[in-house]
């Protein structure tokens, strides 16, 4: 599966449009690496706990958009972006979306 940001893949044709596809999750922060986290905020540096969770939570997103150009019959992904929103205090929510195409392979 071709997965581009851009409107085209280089080198391929598109020969069907399949339509709109996307895939989501929402991930909640663990109380022990928040804790991690908020010490990280006194001293600074990465907060390695939130990096890894929201790392975690695009592969689940975006394996799930996968999923669903593949049930479309799609081979690629085109127009791809991935958007971030707290739904709740102490929630996030991802979301991977884009144009699932047929392209000539």
């Amino acid at each position: 599966m071709f997965i581009v940001t851009t409107d085209t893949v280089p080198g391929k044709e598109v020969i069907e449009l399949k339509g709109f596809v996307k895939g989501s999750t929402i991930q909640a922060k663990h109380v022990g690496k928040d804790i991690l986290a908020g010490l990280k905020t006194i001293i600074g540096g990465e907060i390695r706990e939130y990096n890894e969770m929201m790392e975690q939570a695009r592969k689940i997103a975006i394996s799930r958009m996968v999923e669903d150009a593949k049930a479309k019959g799609a081979n690629a992904i085109v127009a791809c972006r991935l958007q971030t929103s707290s739904v709740m205090a102490n929630a996030s929510e991802i979301v991977a979306y884009g144009t699932a195409v047929k392209i000539n392979e």
